[in-house]
């Protein structure tokens, strides 16, 4: 029985694989927009970072303007005027963006704080593929009040903005123009050495006229950074060659925190970071005794799911070349989630290898080991992850991944132990990620084993596949997937097995004829989920038709009825609130209306809401309200403030229950190096309180002080409190 379905599902993947190999070989054309070159050359003249464009040197290079308009429409030259310049000494790559104004007015801008929001923020971006494989690369960018912005790229166009690293740049604003300087060091990126190309674009957002635009003509349905689409920067030498570059990151930490019950106690710890340039193109992250008291707290939600929830990775040591160790698999397929590492027991120790071999290899190495903690009997744990991914036709790839949990040193050697500690858990897999040159078709399939101690449980198999089209009116896309019942990840994140899932969607975007119409685009979609035991019976379904208009302001307003069928697999609470369950086997249908609306973003005071009414288990009725609102003092302070409210209505024992979820945020950004933010949440369902409030001043590049306070308290029936002051300095060495 389970050699015919891995057979089955292997099957299934070899035909899905054909049919997307050979339409990843037919895209595989020249390059997009290869025409489109800058071509930058070394300058002996010294330059100066101060947003003032008045060097000798700039007054030498090429300038790359007449950009293309993206949005609101994709079929002429941009409105705004933009200029951009560029030039290298053996030090940095250096780069001027002058932004004109066709229309003189305020400037939008969220905050001073980095790696600010794309879309409400007037900025600029840029994007280089040092490899030319339209797959990886980096961002740099500035808002116009030169807040930072930098990132990695992976995955074609998509941007990691967890990663920090050493720059400088300056914005100057006038009333008919900004503009921004910026040095780029060379020890600060990864490329490999003499390549006398690399793929380039330049983006630019203007929330004055709504407009954005490109270097290149980039279609509307994909986003600026879309590697598929940049032209060619041309050296007039190979840049210079890399030279080995060491950081050491130490961080001295102290403080006062109280667990609930416990008495308050004074923490002290050191550790840090170091980060050694293998190659050009690769390196070495090293740890000891990491600390993440600086890390934001999740947000909290109000959880109505039978299953549970995923909360993102936010420590920085997990998030550099993340794509290589987290993208594996699906959202709710992963055979690997570094959340599950250092869950409630400190990390030791850990290395990290990651980066490009070359233009069509990259390598992925990851190993962590956490303390035994001896009063639940949990032993030592190590994790070890290898990640391979292989470049094939134009812009696809290959994937390998292998994830091996141990533990070791049971603090009692118990049968009792080894059931809750397993010995091992491993998983192995293999994926083909379809990208066409064009980035119309894109899609997805792999296969995945686990294998642990138990002969009965914990050695099963999971595969799944999607293919989806994308064009300016069209997009549609279907989905397979099935997890069986004995597959266990006990480093990943697979909330639900033993299903088999078939999805699809399909969308129609219209555009009005009249080129000054307020509404910009719209048009229906229609998706469809149907969960299926193993037997091939229906067990869930979801249908959804919804329509969605994009204002020419960039507000947005969407509208959906939902038609959805369950049946139960467990015992559930529908109100998880810790009332009576419904039994396994029940079944239940509804419908349901969902809206939502979000201002434009060029407004001083911005909010969106939501809403859902409709039906629920047992054939009762669920009314949903939700919203944000925020109001910045740009470009110092920004102020938001959500709103979550459930009312349920069912039968006995349940009867109505109302769940509150409130929260606000303060962000005050004093300059791009001194900021202050504080988090308040309460959340009804939990019965929580949750306060977080954090300093950080970055006295230097990439180095910090951080005076982080956490308060969380516990209400009726679960009553306790919890809270923590911690000072913590961190400081980046370079050799």
């Amino acid at each position: 029985m389970v050699f015919n379905n891995i057979f089955y599902y292997s099957r299934n993947i070899i035909i899905l694989l054909f049919a997307m190999g050979f339409g990843s070989f037919l895209g595989n054309a020249q390059k997009k927009n290869e025409g489109f070159q800058y071509h930058i050359r070394k300058t002996g003249q010294p330059i100066f970072i101060d947003g003032v464009v008045d060097e000798q040197a700039w007054q030498e290079t090429d300038v790359a303007d007449d950009f293309f308009m993206v949005l609101p429409m994709d079929t002429g030259r941009a409105n705004e005027t933009s200029e951009i310049r560029m030039t290298y000494d053996d030090k940095n790559i250096y780069l001027a963006a002058i932004f004109f104004n066709s229309v003189p007015d305020e400037y939008y801008v969220e905050s001073l704080r980095r790696d600010f929001s794309f879309g409400k923020n007037d900025n600029f971006l840029l994007f280089i593929d040092p490899f030319n494989n339209q797959t990886t690369g980096f961002s740099f960018g500035s808002n116009a009040a030169g807040a930072q912005w930098d990132g990695t790229m992976y995955g074609g166009g998509k941007v990691d903005l967890n990663w920090d690293t050493k720059w400088v740049s300056k914005v100057k604003q006038d009333p008919d123009k900004w503009v921004v300087e910026m040095a780029i060091p060379f020890k600060s990126i990864r490329y490999k050495g003499g390549v006398t190309e690399w793929g380039i674009n330049f983006s630019r957002l203007d929330l004055k006229s709504s407009e954005k635009s490109s270097w290149t003509p980039i279609p509307r349905q994909f986003p600026t950074a879309s590697l598929a689409y940049t032209g060619v920067l041309i050296w007039d030498a190979p840049p210079p060659a890399p030279k080995t570059n060491i950081s050491v990151i130490p961080y001295v930490l102290g403080g006062f925190n109280q667990d609930f019950d416990e008495k308050n106690t004074f923490q002290k710890r050191v550790g840090g970071d170091v980060k050694i340039s293998l190659s050009s193109s690769l390196n070495l992250d090293l740890t000891v005794n990491p600390d993440f008291s600086q890390v934001e707290v999740d947000r909290q939600v109000t959880n109505l799911d039978r299953f549970e929830l995923f909360f993102p990775e936010k420590r920085q040591f997990f998030l550099e070349n993340g794509d290589l160790f987290a993208n594996f698999g699906y959202p709710t397929i992963r055979p690997f989630f570094s959340r599950r590492i250092g869950l409630g027991v400190p990390i030791r120790a850990g290395a990290r290898l990651s980066g490009n071999l070359n233009e069509k290899w990259r390598l992925g190495v990851m190993d962590m080991q956490t303390a035994s903690v001896d009063n639940i009997g949990r032993p030592n744990q190590n994790f070890a992850v290898f990640s391979l991914q292989r470049k094939v036709f134009s812009r696809s790839s290959i994937g390998l991944m292998f994830v091996d949990k141990e533990s070791l040193r049971y603090p009692q050697d118990t049968d009792s132990l080894r059931t809750l500690f397993p010995k091992f858990n491993r998983n192995l897999g293999i994926e083909y990620n379809l990208a066409s040159s064009n980035n119309l078709w894109t899609g997805k399939a792999f296969v995945l084993k686990s294998f642990s101690p138990s002969q009965i449980n914990g050695n099963g198999v999971t595969q799944a596949a999607h293919l989806e089209y994308k064009s300016r009116k069209w997009n549609w896309g279907i989905q397979e997937q099935s997890v069986a019942d004995n597959y266990t990840a006990e480093v990943g994140f697979v909330p639900r097995k033993d299903y088999v899932n078939i999805n699809s969607f399909v969308g129609r975007t219209f555009f009005p004829r009249n080129t000054e119409s307020k509404v910009l685009s719209h048009g229906p979609k229609l998706i469809s989920s149907y969960f299926l035991n193993k037997r091939l019976e229906r067990t869930d379904n979801l249908n959804e038709l919804e329509y969605l208009l994009s204002f020419r302001n960039r507000s947005s307003f969407e509208i959906g009825l939902v038609n959805e069928y369950v049946e139960l697999l467990a015992p559930f609470d529908p109100t998880r609130s810790g009332k009576d369950s419904l039994a396994t086997g029940t079944k239940h249908h509804w419908n349901a209306l969902r809206f939502s609306y979000n201002s434009k973003p060029q407004s001083m005071f911005t909010y969106t809401a939501g809403g859902h009414y409709g039906g629920y288990y047992l054939g009762g009725k669920r009314i949903n309200l939700n919203g944000e609102l925020g109001y910045r003092f740009q470009p110092y302070v920004s102020l938001n403030a959500n709103l979550s409210y459930n009312h349920i209505s069912l039968p006995a024992p349940w009867n109505d229950t109302e769940f509150w979820l409130i929260g606000s945020e303060v962000d005050i950004t004093f300059t791009n190096k001194l900021f202050f933010a504080t988090l308040f949440q309460y959340n009804e369902q939990s019965k929580n309180f949750n306060l977080n409030s954090r300093f950080q001043w970055r006295y230097k590049p990439a180095s910090d002080l951080f005076l982080v306070y956490t308060n969380t308290q516990l209400l009726d029936p679960n009553i306790g409190k919890s809270w923590s002051l911690t000072l913590k300095f961190t400081h980046w060495f370079n050799w």
